[in-house]
């Protein structure tokens, strides 16, 4: 055979030798090999790019011909039919450029959950398999499962709920387990040391708080009040009654949690944050607001709680009780100074969420101790789907847990009206200071909105406005935001663009966005400011999405707006209606503002933030003294055995001012209240032969008698 394909490459070779034609070299040949590989890698590719473009976060995106007024699910602006993507999955249109912007895929999330879970129950089965072997049970724990959050994302807990369990009213669909790391199973043996280890690195940070917290809830362990009394104490008890005490159990036992959560923050997570990572304290006080406070609050009202379980127990029994009143609790805790010191701390905090998040995922991506605190930290057995964000979002959700708890404990009190009294006013007041937090927070969340356009827009951006003058930006600082959003406006014939509109305390205006920059619409050939004074609003007949507005002006204007839906042209209506109607008087707040008032206005703003600051500083200060003051008052104290009496004392004397340079108030007023004493020693007898039992009536005399005289009756 060897010989036969010489032969034929021979003839082959002279077949071209004699015709004349050029004879295929091996080079030309390779080349030809390669190009052809060189298009086919590039095909692969582009259909990778292309199957990239078309599925973005789960979503799966195809071209869509729109409508010139459909508005874009992620931007909120106008879309053209070029650049049109639609999921059908979720029903979202956007941009081609929003793709990346855009939320997760619901319908894929829900899939990729089953799909894990399904994994799970796979490798529940097989471990429980392998753990009937002879072999595996000599074997160490360790050298089985890598960490002891794997070991419960896989086998479960069949004890009773541990105290970091989450509460039966908080939802956990929206916090991601430890169930995501599908390549734990694989690294089993290989992290068997590594699982050795990590109980004595964590076991110093973890103890802070599991030892005060275990002693503290021993008496919530079980799931319900139903286990945890005894059988024939629970047979001697009303239905309705048994249904009550469970419900009261369960506010106990989620506030519990909720101090736990607490103290994981405060303990672990703010702690480790400043001792072992060292970050700076002004970072870690962002990403952890007003912690101190929560938990100063909520262990107050745990501790009352508990308090009542206690005065609530059997005779002669340490697990059988009821608590038969808990309404005069729960008003106190939400009215009076304690109610607004809630509302204040979780307006903060509730305010300040994004801005925590958003802050750690920064520092988190670029700080490598960071990135390994927080990887070793919550493998441990403390922190069981207890990772930062998540303990950030459950302290936002706790306040809203228990209006649902007091509904459910006042529709099964039966037979007591002063109780059902007490809840149901409990209930009105938690259900106040729940809505004036959402106010708070919604004002906040508006006025730094409001910041955030004022540093985006344009320095030399201005408007003239009717009857004079110069509209700048410094100006919107001085009001408040009531309303946003993108609506198209008519502009220049029948064209529609895209307005950034605020609805202000007093005005309307009209920004465009150009360059990553807010400017004031210049096309309109109208004011973009509009004053509400005497604003009317109609809507456009036959057009279920339109709206005129008619401004006060000489001449006056009207403007033609467009919203997203009817619902959104209906909310903006009522609300430039609302505003309109409680605009303030021009001569009060004037549209403009001079350069002197601003000025004052200005130095006032920083006048009070300096207040604000000083404040703070002078709180902190009281509270380190306090600290002092305790901590040398016991030692003194259990030294003489008078601790209440020295700690008392020391309390009152400390802030006495000693130094000459400081004002001498104290003598002043022990020099008064001296001479007051010895105008009355002098005014006894004539008391008591009149047998007058009333103080007499005093005359300042400025001259000769440096003191008090008694007024004479002529």
């Amino acid at each position: 055979p060897p010989r036969a394909e010489s032969r034929k490459q021979k003839f082959s070779f002279w077949e071209h030798e004699t015709s004349g034609a050029p004879v295929p070299s091996y080079s030309s040949v390779s080349s030809v090999s390669q190009n052809k590989e060189k298009e086919r890698l590039k095909e692969r590719e582009k259909e990778a790019r292309e199957r990239e473009v078309r599925s973005s976060n789960g979503h799966l995106f195809t071209s869509l011909t729109v409508s010139s007024t459909t508005l874009c699910s992620s931007c909120n602006r106008s879309i053209t039919a070029k650049e049109a993507l639609s999921c059908p999955a979720c029903n979202v249109t956007i941009h081609n450029r929003c793709r990346d912007s855009l939320a997760s895929c619901a319908k894929m999330k829900q899939k990729q959950q089953k799909l894990a879970l399904a994994r799970n129950s796979s490798a529940l089965q097989n471990v429980a398999m392998r753990s009937k072997t002879p072999m595996m049970k000599e074997r160490p724990s360790s050298a089985i499962y890598p960490s002891d959050s794997l070991r419960q994302s896989l086998l479960g807990s069949r004890r009773v709920r541990s105290g970091l369990s989450l509460a039966k009213s908080v939802s956990t669909n929206n916090i991601a387990g430890v169930t995501e790391d599908s390549a734990g199973l694989k690294r089993i043996l290989s992290q068997s040391t590594e699982s050795l280890n990590f109980r004595s690195r964590t076991l110093s940070m973890e103890s802070l708080t599991d030892d005060d917290l275990n002693s503290e809830g021993s008496c919530v362990q079980v799931d319900s009040w139903s286990l945890a009394v005894e059988p024939n104490f629970l047979q001697t008890l009303h239905k309705d009654l048994i249904k009550q005490q469970d419900v009261i159990y369960e506010l106990i036992q989620t506030e519990f949690h909720h101090v736990r959560t607490l103290r994981i923050m405060e303990g672990v997570y703010r702690r480790g944050m400043l001792e072992e990572v060292m970050l700076e304290a002004g970072v870690v006080h962002t990403i952890f607001p007003c912690l101190d406070q929560l938990l100063e609050l909520h262990s107050h009202f745990l501790s009352e709680l508990l308090n009542r379980r206690k005065a609530g127990l059997v005779e002669g029994s340490s697990t059988n009780f009821t608590v038969r009143k808990l309404g005069d609790l729960l008003v106190r805790q939400f009215s009076g100074q304690t109610a607004d010191d809630w509302k204040k701390v979780y307006s903060e905090f509730c305010s300040r969420h994004p801005k925590a998040v958003k802050l750690y995922k920064e520092v988190l991506a670029r700080d490598r101790r960071l990135q390994q605190f927080i990887r070793r930290v919550t493998r441990g057995p403390l922190l069981r789907r207890h990772g930062v964000q998540e303990c950030i979002l459950l302290v936002t959700q706790r306040i809203t847990k228990y209006p649902v708890l007091i509904q459910r404990i006042l529709d099964n009190t039966k037979g007591c009206e002063e109780e059902a009294q007490a809840l149901s006013r409990a209930l009105g007041l938690l259900k106040e200071l729940i809505s004036s937090v959402d106010k708070e927070v919604l004002e906040l969340d508006r006025s730094r909105r409001l910041q955030e356009i004022h540093a985006r827009l344009d320095p030399r951006a201005q408007a003239e406005v009717r009857g004079g003058g110069v509209f700048r930006g410094g100006e919107l600082l001085r009001r408040r935001l009531l309303h946003e959003g993108t609506l198209l406006c008519k502009v220049q014939g029948t064209r529609m663009k895209d307005v950034q509109v605020l609805l202000m305390s007093d005005i309307l205006v009209f920004l465009q966005e150009k360059d990553q920059k807010f400017t004031f619409v210049v096309s309109l050939d109208k004011s973009p400011v509009v004053s509400l004074t005497n604003l009317i609003v109609r809507d456009i007949a036959n057009q279920e999405r339109g709206m005129y507005l008619i401004s006060d002006s000489t001449p006056p204007e009207m403007y033609e707006l467009h919203a997203s839906s009817k619902e959104d042209r209906k909310t903006w209506m009522s609300r430039i209606q609302q505003a309109a109607t409680s605009c303030p008087c021009r001569d009060d707040f004037p549209l403009i503002e001079t350069e002197d008032k601003a000025l004052l206005r200005r130095l006032r703003a920083d006048i009070q933030q300096k207040d604000r600051e000083v404040l703070e500083l002078l709180q902190e200060r009281v509270t380190l003294f306090s600290d002092l003051v305790e901590a040398s008052g016991r030692g003194k104290a259990e030294e003489e055995g008078d601790m209440e009496v020295r700690i008392s004392s020391s309390c009152r004397n400390l802030f006495r001012a000693d130094t000459p340079q400081a004002p001498q108030a104290e003598p002043l007023l022990l020099a008064a209240i001296g001479e007051g004493e010895e105008v009355l020693m002098l005014l006894r007898p004539v008391s008591s032969v009149l047998s007058l039992h009333v103080l007499p009536v005093f005359a300042w005399v400025p001259s000769g008698y440096s003191g008090f005289r008694p007024k004479t009756c002529s």
